[in-house]
C-alpha cells in the first residue's frame, strides 16, 4: 500500500484518468535501468525518481568533471570527482526517499548486460557511443525488453521505443550499419546545446511512463526526430527489417 506521504507526493498523477492509482501502482512495482548517468540520463533519472518508479538502476563507469555541469543537471560542482552513479544517487535520493536505486559503477558490457538487463522490465539508454547501444538493443531484442533509446549532437536530438516482441523495429533494423569512425562526433568533440539533452531526457522518462503505465501511445513503430536550432520536430514510422541481425531472421 502506498504510504499516506506517497499519496500526497504522486497526487497529480492519480488524478489523471489515464495513470491513476492502478498505473501509480505499477510504477512502484517496476524495475527500469538506465544505462548512462550523463546528458540524457540526467533529467531521465530525476523524473523516473518524481513519477515514483520503484526500483531504478544506473549503470556508468565515469566520474563528474568540471566539463559535464553545462547540462548533466543531476550533478553538483561539489561532487566533480565522485562517481557519476553515486553522485545520481544521492540527487534521486534527496528528491524521493521512497525509491530504490541500484548502482553500478562499470561499463556496461558482455560480460554483464545480459543478466542486468533481464532483471529490469524496461531499459532506458543514454549513452553516447555505438558499442554500448548495439549491444544493449541486441540484448533486449533477445531477451523481449522493451527499450527506449536517445540521442543528441549540437542542436539535434532523436528517440524511440524500441521493442521488437511486440511487433515494433529494433533498434538496428532502422540503422543496421554502424557510422565509420569519426563520422559522427561525440558531444565532446562537436558540442550541445545545455538544454537540449534535457529536451530529450524528459521525454525518455515521458516514454517510460506511459509505458509502464499503458497512458496514450508511445513511439513504439516511430522515430522523433527534434531540431532545437529551429524548434522543429517530425515524427517518422519506422518498421521492422525482416533480415535484422538483431530481432530478424538472421538474428544469431
Amino acid at each position: 500500500a502506498f504510504r499516506p506521504a506517497e499519496l500526497d507526493r504522486y497526487a497529480r498523477h492519480i488524478l489523471l484518468r489515464e495513470i491513476g492509482g492502478p498505473g501509480q501502482r505499477r510504477m512502484k512495482d517496476a524495475r527500469v535501468l538506465v544505462v548512462g548517468a550523463g546528458g540524457l540520463g540526467s533529467p531521465a533519472l530525476f523524473y523516473l525518481a518524481a513519477a515514483g518508479v520503484g526500483t531504478i538502476g544506473v549503470i556508468d563507469e565515469d566520474v563528474v568533471e568540471g566539463s559535464n555541469l553545462q547540462r548533466q543537471i543531476i550533478h553538483t560542482d561539489d561532487r566533480i570527482g565522485m562517481p557519476k552513479v553515486f553522485s545520481a544517487e544521492q540527487a534521486m535520493k534527496a528528491l524521493n526517499p521512497f525509491i530504490t536505486v541500484q548502482c553500478y559503477n562499470r561499463r556496461l558490457d558482455d560480460a554483464v548486460a545480459r543478466d542486468l538487463i533481464a532483471d529490469h522490465d524496461l531499459i532506458l539508454d543514454g549513452t553516447d557511443n555505438f558499442d554500448t547501444r548495439y549491444l544493449v538493443n541486441r540484448i533486449c531484442a533477445e531477451l523481449g525488453k522493451p527499450l527506449i533509446a536517445g540521442a543528441i549532437t549540437q542542436w539535434e536530438g532523436q528517440l524511440s521505443l524500441w521493442h521488437p516482441s511486440e511487433g515494433g523495429p529494433c533498434y538496428e533494423c532502422v540503422f543496421p550499419t554502424r557510422p565509420a569512425p569519426g563520422l559522427v562526433p561525440t558531444c565532446a568533440e562537436a558540442g550541445v546545446a545545455a538544454p537540449l539533452p534535457g529536451v530529450i531526457g524528459s521525454m525518455m522518462a515521458m516514454e517510460a511512463v506511459k509505458h509502464l503505465t499503458g497512458a496514450g501511445e508511445t513511439l513504439r513503430g516511430r522515430l522523433m526526430i527534434h531540431d532545437a536550432l529551429y524548434a522543429e520536430t517530425r515524427v517518422i514510422t519506422v518498421k521492422r527489417r525482416p533480415d535484422c541481425a538483431a530481432c530478424g531472421d538472421g538474428a544469431s
